[in-house]
């Protein structure tokens, strides 16, 4: 075998925007044939996916997968929403939420868990699409929750496929209960709830304490411009606090679906029901794209500028 030098490596690398690893592999599956590595990039989608890699991934779909105990929703991301119903794209993110499902896996993780159809790992099978659709993709994320008595629900809401769509929630209920199709009936009820109202933190203490300070320094100088008196200034700031509780905490949110209820006592009542106590023990909510800078263009005015610069 050819001995592999750094340089060739590297020369590989700026022909073909290809990963380090993966040129130090493709020049050792072909003995050091710099145009055969290309080749060979070029047939695993590598040479491909990676000039892809700039371009901003913020469509795509959020999927969920489990039953019983256990649940997980992971989000992968493609540049266009069409590709959100293309099969195959589909079934990849159906299989990724299936495997996510059985155990805690970290994206990372997950990328090198088997896959099975035509790529071996879940990894390989997002660099196959994106050489097959042409676009760049990317698993950004995964949340597993199990419980050791009780259910995990899941919800998929604007559903394009079962399990599939753009914003995926779980809800993790601990209970020795017996009727678990009550359970579940909760679960997915308070999934909605999630889904809808976007809670921050299960409890109280569980509230980001950064954002806290953040939001009692803004109360803070508000209530001041009011030129009060301190002492009433902080009994201000302290209810305007537990107003910021019931904005961000899902056990104080109050019930979306009935407008009244804290989440909390849709809980407890639950519980009185099935004569065994419930509790709500964690949920996860994945909006598709959320956090994601997306370049925001100007259609027209971009078609408008490629026609004058045609006319010129």
């Amino acid at each position: 075998m050819a001995e592999i030098s750094a340089t060739l490596v590297k020369t590989l690398r700026e022909k073909t925007g290809a990963g380090m690893m993966d040129c130090k592999k493709a020049l050792n599956e072909v003995n050091g044939d710099l145009e055969a590595a290309v080749d060979w990039l070029r047939k695993k989608g590598l040479a491909a996916a990676s000039k892809k890699a700039g371009r901003v991934a913020a469509e795509g779909l959020v999927g969920v997968a489990g039953s019983g105990k256990s649940a997980a929703v992971v989000e992968i991301n493609a540049e266009t929403d069409f590709v959100a119903r293309n099969p195959q794209f589909q079934s990849m993110v159906s299989q990724a939420a299936e495997v996510a499902a059985s155990k805690e896996f970290s994206a990372e993780a997950l990328l090198a868990a088997p896959f099975k159809g035509e790529s071996p790992t879940i990894g390989e099978e997002i660099t196959r699409l994106i050489a097959v659709i042409g676009e760049n993709m990317n698993l950004r994320r995964v949340k597993h929750l199990s419980v050791s008595e009780g259910i995990v629900a899941t919800y998929i809401h604007s559903a394009s496929a079962p399990g599939l769509g753009r914003i995926g929630v779980l809800v993790a209920l601990e209970s020795s209960a017996n009727d678990t199709a009550k359970l579940q009936e909760l679960g997915k009820k308070l999934a909605m709830h999630v889904a809808a109202a976007s809670p921050q933190a299960l409890t109280v203490s569980e509230v980001d304490s950064a954002a806290l300070e953040r939001e009692r320094t803004v109360l803070t100088d508000q209530a001041r411009a009011s030129g009060r008196p301190e002492e009433v200034i902080q009994k201000m700031v302290e209810g305007r606090i537990r107003k910021y509780y019931e904005e961000v905490v899902l056990l104080e949110q109050v019930y979306v679906v009935d407008g009244k209820t804290k989440i909390s006592d849709v809980v407890d009542q639950t519980a009185k029901e099935l004569g065994s106590p419930v509790k709500l023990v964690g949920f996860a909510r994945f909006a598709l794209g959320e956090g994601i800078e997306k370049v925001e263009t100007d259609f027209a005015a971009e078609v408008q500028a490629q026609a004058k610069a045609v006319a010129h």
